[in-house]
């Protein structure tokens, strides 16, 4: 049975960039969705800004048709819904329509302030400087920074300064949707609110972690940005090490934000370093060419790049696959691998953490019952949230002993409903509540990029381009030696 929804107060939200991918697939689909569960209370607006010479009615009718499916059976709830919505053209770069975007504000000056920037970097600074100069950044405002921050620890201290100019650290939510998932939510539930774990939750008991996030899609329209990113920038450097400070925390003293981020804090400063003197042997790069996925021949990564884009080129050294083994220089983790490893157009796409516990330290069964397999947690992110606990036991029936390796498998859709709330719906009512627990802190964002600027040094040192692999499979084969070569293999089907 779910827990009842609690209100959070009237609110402004306002969605810079509001026209664009994130906000309609992602942000208002998640508003509508609580305000459907009545979290969001009458006299609260939602207002989109972007430069398109739209009105309140065009807006809404976008979004009516973006809301469709998810509203098929309540048009009387997205009727409603869409009478909080608004808009409002606005450049961040230029002086028109930001006067009456202020007095706009100052209607209802009681109201929560979220400025949510779901925009390029290059833009934050900008917006957040004309929203000081307006005086929008008082009393109860927030804003939220999209990932990345910065292409490097040198732009992103540059960013969070000149926000941090206009907004305190307090009212700054850098967001990872990822914290907000479900499963990610229950590994604190797991650890920390069962006695069966943590006592195990170290170098003694854990063989090692994988931690993937496959997608089978291409770059598709965000060709231009992710050639100047590269899957490490865009997925390593925040979303797994977020995943990875989470499995790899200390117990906090308490679900206090700072007391959460401390404890991540501490194991960012624990990796060790990846440089040009390891990094050929801790990390692999890998780029998509042509293949099969999802059943359909789909083009390369160059040919992706090239059908969004004005400039055609040749060849990129830009990586569409990162594998790398990192490690924790603690006394709870001293020699246990962590396996992180992302891609694009990959067999499956899923994200899940498996902790892969040591193999028990003698066998008193005959080889005849078969093989003693690891216990493994599985903790599935998407799709299919869940979680699976692998265990060996005895196969029903006459006949002599046999094993076999099974798991105990909780599924969320089945064990809450088929209604599972998007990680947006939860971090987006967390900023008007103003927790931030879920978010990451200023030096979170520092010691993850001091981390990952050696990799990205080392790799443009040593001038290796890519590996190549297929479209549809699960990488170069040079990322399962990287695995392999430690005796292990990496969790695919979960047999």
């Amino acid at each position: 049975m779910t827990a009842p929804a609690q209100p959070v107060d009237t609110f402004d939200l306002v969605i810079f960039g509001g026209t664009g991918d994130l906000a309609v697939r992602k942000l208002l689909p998640a508003l509508f969705h609580r305000f459907v569960d009545g979290q969001i209370q009458a006299g609260s607006r939602i207002i989109g800004v972007a430069r398109e010479a739209l009105d309140d009615d065009g807006y809404r009718a976008q979004i009516r048709s973006a809301l469709n499916g998810a509203a098929d059976s309540q048009p009387a709830k997205l009727d409603a819904f869409l009478k909080l919505v608004g808009y409002r053209p606005l450049d961040a770069r230029k002086d028109d329509g930001w006067d009456d975007f202020a007095k706009l504000m100052a209607e209802q000056p009681d109201n929560v302030r979220v400025f949510y920037l779901s925009t390029s970097p290059e833009l934050f600074v900008d917006i957040c400087q004309r929203l000081g100069h307006y005086g929008l950044n008082k009393g109860e405002s927030r804003v939220v920074l999209e990932k990345p921050i910065g292409h490097d620890l040198a732009s992103a201290n540059r960013i969070n300064d000149d926000v941090g100019s206009v907004f305190a650290e307090s009212q700054t939510f850098r967001i990872d949707h990822y914290l907000g998932k479900e499963t990610v939510q229950n590994l604190l539930a797991l650890r920390f609110g069962n006695a069966l774990f943590e006592p195990l939750w170290n170098a003694g008991h854990i063989d090692h972690v994988q931690i993937t996030v496959a997608e089978t899609l291409g770059v598709g329209r965000r060709g231009p940005y992710y050639d100047h990113a590269g899957a490490l920038r865009d997925m390593v450097q925040n979303h797994l090490l977020q995943l990875l400070c989470m499995v790899a925390m200390e117990p906090p003293a308490s679900l206090s934000p700072n007391a959460v981020r401390d404890e991540k804090l501490k194991v960012l400063h624990a990796l060790k370093t990846i440089d040009d003197s390891n990094a050929a042997q801790l990390t692999v790069r890998g780029q998509y060419r042509a293949g099969v996925a999802e059943g359909q021949s789909v083009p390369g990564y160059i040919e992706d790049l090239n059908n969004d884009s004005k400039t055609k080129v040749q060849k990129s050294n830009t990586e569409t696959f990162v594998a790398l083994k990192a490690e924790i220089g603690n006394w709870r983790w001293a020699g246990v691998p962590f396996y992180l490893r992302t891609g694009k157009r990959l067999a499956e796409r899923v994200s899940e953490i498996v902790v892969a516990f040591k193999p028990v330290p003698h066998s008193i069964f005959s080889a005849s019952a078969g093989p003693l397999a690891q216990n493994r947690l599985v903790l599935r992110l998407q799709p299919d949230e869940g979680v699976k606990l692998w265990l060996t036991i005895k196969h029903p029936g006459p006949g002599g002993l046999r094993l076999r390796h099974v798991p105990l498998d909780m599924s969320f859709a089945e064990a809450f409903g088929a209604q599972q709330s998007d990680a947006y719906e939860r971090l987006l009512l967390d900023v008007v509540r103003g927790n931030p627990t879920l978010f990451m802190r200023r030096d979170e964002v520092e010691a993850a990029w001091r981390w990952a600027d050696p990799i990205l040094a080392a790799w443009a040192a040593g001038g290796e381009a890519p590996r190549p692999y297929t479209a549809g499979t699960w990488g170069p084969s040079s990322a399962v030696a990287l695995i392999e070569r430690d005796g292990r293999t990496w969790d695919e089907d979960n047999e």
